[in-house]
């Protein structure tokens, strides 16, 4: 008899550690302000946070306009975090900032309110209207195998910072 209620007693603390680890397993991580963009890089919480932040560090503001039900913003959000040249420049080089809404700055939306839309202001806050994407019909859009084309993009923001500025 006590060899039994002493086996019950095993197999039951078996099966409650395997169904405490099951249920750990599939809690999710806490949202973070990366919104899964990258979650090593600093990000501000902000439009006016990250216009402050980039005066103060005189780096520029890369905002990222985006949805989460939105395909192509999220292709680009795995294309973005899983590039480790972008994910540097963005953690050391740029005040970051990833927006599920719209700004009530007009200047982030020139050419209409799409997603994936992703902007650069400078250190002197304003927007550059001369650092856009490959696409016409959309000047801020960028696809997941634009990445080559976006890390120009951050390159020429920074350089922008030393000769304008």
């Amino acid at each position: 008899m006590l060899h039994s209620t002493l086996a019950l007693s095993l197999l039951l603390i078996v099966v409650t550690s395997n169904l405490a680890m099951a249920i750990k397993k599939e809690k999710r991580a806490p949202q973070t302000l990366s919104r899964g963009w990258g979650d090593e890089i600093t990000w501000v919480q902000t439009y006016e946070e990250g216009l402050y932040q980039a005066k103060k560090s005189n780096k520029p503001l890369m905002v990222i306009h985006h949805l989460e039900d939105c395909q192509y913003c999220q292709a680009l959000k795995k294309a973005f975090a899983e590039n480790e040249e972008i994910q540097e420049m963005a953690q050391n080089n740029f005040i970051m900032l990833n927006l599920m809404h719209e700004t009530t700055d007009k200047n982030l939306s020139p050419d209409g309110q799409y997603v994936p839309r992703i902007m650069f202001v400078d250190p002197s806050l304003t927007v550059r209207a001369d650092i856009t994407g490959r696409y016409s019909n959309r000047l801020y859009t960028y696809e997941p195998q634009d990445m080559v084309f976006l890390i120009e993009n951050m390159k020429k923001a920074l350089r922008l910072i030393q000769t304008e500025l």
